[in-house]
């Protein structure tokens, strides 16, 4: 139990940064370029308490942590509302309210990476503790940009494709939006135990998602200078 509450304690912190400025960048980007919604619903914000979902924030982090014996934490925020009709150039600037999230993960990786060249400043039970969070912190942030930018809504990558698109393909492809939380579900949880039992392991997050978070953490360690 004590193991199980040291994860949590190294787990919490950085997922809680991690949605909270993923979300706040949209809101942000989102106001400077022409809607005010999340803005005057006060989701362009730092606080966290702004962001949390009930289930995404609270409930489903703390079941993977409990079921995975405290080796992985995933959890999301609810998502800021953008009135893409009311922005300055609504298929230009979908693309670059899609992108503002998971740029702001990437920035919040390179930020945990830096900050590992001070943990000589502290008391070495901090600094170890300390050590753990970031390099969760640097993990997560990976996880979630390369997840969020998988093109299918209403991921950011799927934002970014509906804006890319011909307009008429992009109303057809748009309309996935209502059907894509369960894609997901079946494609990240349903599929891998499916194909397990036929002797296949197909897994979408080591074929898909674990390749680019590789090649983007081994960069960030040489362009932040721990090799």
């Amino acid at each position: 139990m004590a193991d199980l509450a040291y994860e949590a304690s190294v787990w919490v912190v950085p997922v809680l940064i991690a949605i909270t400025f993923h979300e706040a960048a949209h809101g942000y980007v989102a106001w400077k370029l022409g809607d005010d919604t999340a803005y005057r619903m006060r989701r362009v914000s730092f606080n966290p308490f702004r962001h949390i979902d009930s289930f995404g924030t609270v409930l489903l982090p703390a079941l993977l942590l409990f079921l995975s014996g405290g080796r992985i934490m995933f959890g999301y925020a609810k998502p800021v509302p953008v009135n893409f009709g009311r922005l300055n150039s609504p298929r230009r600037d979908m693309i670059l309210v899609a992108l503002a999230g998971p740029a702001a993960n990437l920035a919040l990786a390179v930020i945990s990476a830096v900050l590992f060249h001070f943990l000589q400043l502290f008391p070495h039970d901090v600094s170890m503790w300390l050590a753990e969070t970031l390099r969760r912190s640097l993990l997560l942030n990976l996880v979630l940009a390369v997840f969020n930018m998988l093109p299918l809504p209403p991921l950011d990558g799927g934002r970014i494709a509906v804006g890319l698109l011909p307009r008429a393909l992009a109303l057809q492809f748009a309309r996935l939006e209502r059907y894509g939380m369960l894609i997901l579900i079946l494609l990240l949880f349903i599929l891998p135990t499916l194909s397990g039992q036929f002797g296949m392991g197909v897994n979408l997050f080591d074929v898909v998602i674990w390749p680019p978070v590789e090649l983007l953490y081994s960069l960030i360690i040489v362009l932040t200078g721990h090799v």
